[in-house]
């Protein structure tokens, strides 16, 4: 399946231990935070070494990550070492690098300084790496071996998935966006860090085969009854969405020419007993690519190919290699969808994530709306794309019943929290864009908007601030009070209003009802035949609504996410 401006914690975040309740005190806080809603939860100094950005992470620039390791399934062991190709962009002498701690380091060198001394606190290994100036370069292996931990609800609960396909034979992936990376591989696990390209040389019995990004380079034999297959990455990617996927895999493939007549190869991993069914339905990419370029352009990772890889487990927007394991059926395992729709959702929504959370990604799980919302309204735009406009406020409107308002939309940050109680980041995030879209009163603006977003951001980690601004400057308006009341506090805004009969139609007095100061947000009220759009706020405003009687009167909820409330005289 990316970002938020993020805060470093003060050097007396390197003395502290314990529980802290809330955030603990930082600098450079986001201008998008949820100040005080999140007090309750009682962080750990672990919680703050793995999500924040410490000097000793913010010191330097992961530019290459090289896995050289081998998995063995009857085990279920991985073991073997991680070289970290590093820009310094700072002095320093200490650097951290993160590990789940029940993973065994056997040392950590370097080719310049030998073997390097290191300490580990929680999952996080602080490496005394030797004087660096800002700008130098340098590379650090870590060799480690030992037993990730299993996903114990994947996609959700992140770690390893040790299965079997129908013959017993093992099929083994990993999920691990929550968790990250450093679940079962060593790296500088932090979104907002991302290399510029990786490889990846992973040895399997020879029996199997192994699946992960990018472009297979070749696969060699090594000891008996193992070989190696190396894989390259060639644009930047996060580290969770770096993966392996283990089994007897059968392999398809065809070519999906953009409009530019660019041809890119798209390939298909399944298992055996599933290659006819994977050959009917996965025919439905070729559309969905389609769409997804007339609305953003061309697909981003085009040197590194588009795929799909059976999953035991149901998907993951793993980039240049989705996993997918939706069953071949439509929906979501069946469900989920209009019953008059024929789509895999797992197939167009972690597609959709090769642009939102892949290409534009975040740099805190806090903001992971980025990823979500966005990725979760082009499932709404694929079927405006195949169906129509109509349709796609219908899917929408099917989804409404999953918003919760229970807590808002960004997390707190610097702490790698993504205990949500809900996919309010997902529904409820879309229907913002749902929102905005018809709140901005100009349907010629909406898609030039989004295509605009994002053709400036591609390849980048973004704030919520950013987008914010982008949309300010693209429609000519400030949006921020609308952008804070919809993603830092639980409650939608509530219209609420009285309407009166006039000799020319209605007298609607309203106001809206809102957590945020000075929220101000058009809204298209009327008759099932006439609608107009008004832009009430917080204060008590009346408009004359021509032609249009107080018992046909209605505000437009399938548009906008807002609840209403009419008092009564």
């Amino acid at each position: 399946m990316s970002t938020t401006s993020i805060r470093i914690l003060c050097l007396l975040f390197l003395s502290g231990a314990g529980l802290m309740t809330g955030l603990t005190p930082l600098y450079g806080q986001p201008v998008f935070s949820p100040s005080g809603y999140f007090d309750h939860i009682p962080f750990h100094r672990c919680d703050t070494l793995r999500g924040a950005l410490n000097p000793e992470r913010s010191c330097y620039d992961v530019t290459f990550y090289h896995l050289d390791l081998r998995i063995d399934p009857a085990t279920r062991q991985v073991g073997g070492s991680v070289d970290i190709h590093f820009l310094a962009v700072a002095d320093f002498e200490r650097i951290q690098v993160d590990l789940f701690r029940n993973l065994t380091i056997d040392s950590i060198t370097s080719p310049d300084r030998g073997l390097l001394k290191w300490v580990r606190e929680c999952d996080a290994v602080f490496i005394e790496a030797g004087t660096h100036a800002a700008g130098q370069e340098g590379i650090i292996r870590v060799a480690y071996h030992g037993t990730p931990v299993t996903a114990p609800m994947p996609p959700w609960d992140g770690g390893f998935v040790w299965a079997t396909d129908k013959d017993g034979m093992p099929w083994v992936a990993v999920a691990c966006e929550g968790e990250g990376a450093s679940l079962w591989w060593p790296n500088k696990d932090h979104l907002s860090d991302e290399p510029d390209s990786l490889s990846m040389r992973i040895e399997v019995p020879a029996t199997l085969s192994c699946i992960a990004n990018g472009n297979l380079r070749k696969v060699e034999p090594t000891e008996p009854g193992w070989h190696a297959f190396h894989w390259a990455v060639s644009y930047p990617i996060n580290n969770y969405n770096v993966s392996v996927n283990i089994g007897r895999y059968a392999h398809f493939s065809d070519i999906w020419v953009a409009s530019d007549g660019d041809s890119l190869q798209c390939d298909y991993y399944v298992m055996h007993h599933n290659l006819e069914k994977a050959m009917e339905h996965f025919q439905q990419v070729h559309p969905m690519l389609d769409c997804f370029e007339s609305i953003f352009g061309k697909y981003p990772f085009w040197n590194d190919g588009f795929a799909l890889v059976e999953t035991p487990y149901l998907g993951m927007e793993h980039q240049s290699a989705i996993a997918y394991g939706n069953k071949y059926q439509r929906g979501y395992l069946g469900g989920m969808i209009p019953e008059d729709m024929d789509w895999d959702y797992i197939i167009i929504h972690e597609t959709g994530h090769e642009y939102w959370g892949n290409s534009i990604g975040c740099n805190d799980l806090s903001e992971m709306w980025i990823h979500e919302s966005f990725t979760t309204y082009m499932e709404a735009l694929y079927v405006e794309c195949r169906y129509g406009y109509q349709d796609a406020i219908r899917y929408l409107n099917s989804q409404r019943n999953y918003i919760r308002n229970l807590e808002p939309i960004i997390g707190p940050n610097g702490v790698n929290w993504h205990n949500w109680k809900s996919s309010d980041h997902y529904y409820k995030g879309a229907w913002v864009l749902h929102t905005l879209r018809h709140a901005t009163g100009d349907e010629g603006l909406w898609y030039p908007l989004l295509r605009q977003l994002y053709e400036r951001h591609a390849m980048q980690q973004i704030t919520t601030e950013e987008i914010v601004d982008f949309v300010n400057t693209a429609t000519g308006k400030d949006w921020t009070a609308f952008f804070r009341q919809y993603l830092l506090h639980p409650a939608i805004p509530q219209l609420e209003y009285s309407v009166k009969a006039t000799a020319r139609g209605t007298m609607l007095t309203c106001r809206w009802v809102a957590d945020e100061p000075g929220f101000a947000m058009p809204v298209v009220v009327g008759s099932p035949k006439k609608k107009v759009q008004i832009t009430p706020d917080t204060e008590i405003r009346s408009f004359e609504l021509e032609g249009i009687a107080p018992e046909e009167f209605q505000v437009a909820t399938d548009l906008f996410l807002v609840s209403t409330k009419e008092i009564k005289p």
